[in-house]
């Protein structure tokens, strides 16, 4: 439901920001036509509100992981912090662990572990039994009517199928 009313708002964003920018242009005087065709508007719009949608799955999930944890001994509760002097980068800390997604560029969002013990890393994939020492990276694709995708390794993603693969990856490694 939560997933459902976040596409529905996000799916109408776009023409809130139309009927804004015309009262703006009506008050201002100042008319801009070009906006709507500018890539880097578009991807810069675009990666905040793909991050904004992660962090608020990643809560949703650590919110319910939290409640059926119950009690803090010994650090087991998962805390979601915003990162300051950024738009919206986030990170989930435990146990000394932290998992980190920050926006690099428009068109750029990594997302990787930091251990006060082995550094960055990424999350393991399927087949791997060693993580990369580097973080993995989001990228986004502009096609055909300023559609925008965000792709990992090259194939389009499905939000719910990452944060629960990260999320997973979190947990097992900040267990204790």
């Amino acid at each position: 439901m939560e997933t459902q009313n976040y596409m529905t708002q996000n799916s109408t964003q776009w023409i809130e920001h139309l009927a804004l920018e015309e009262i703006n242009m009506d008050e201002s005087q100042v008319i801009s036509l070009n906006n709507h065709l500018n890539p880097s508007i578009l991807l810069e719009e675009s990666s905040i509100d793909f991050v904004d949608g992660l962090r608020d799955r990643f809560e949703f999930y650590v919110g319910k992981f939290n409640q059926y944890r119950g009690s803090n001994e010994g650090g087991s509760q998962i805390r979601t912090f915003k990162i300051s002097g950024t738009v919206n980068d986030f990170m989930l800390f435990r146990n000394s662990l932290r998992l980190i997604v920050a926006r690099k560029a428009n068109d750029l969002i990594t997302i990787g572990f930091l251990s006060s013990e082995g550094g960055l890393y990424s999350a393991r994939l399927t087949g791997q039994h060693q993580p990369s020492s580097a973080p993995h990276e989001i990228n986004a694709h502009l096609g055909p009517f300023n559609k925008i995708s965000w792709k990992f390794m090259g194939d389009e993603i499905e939000i719910d199928a990452m944060v629960k693969h990260y999320l997973s990856e979190f947990i097992r490694k900040s267990a204790r």
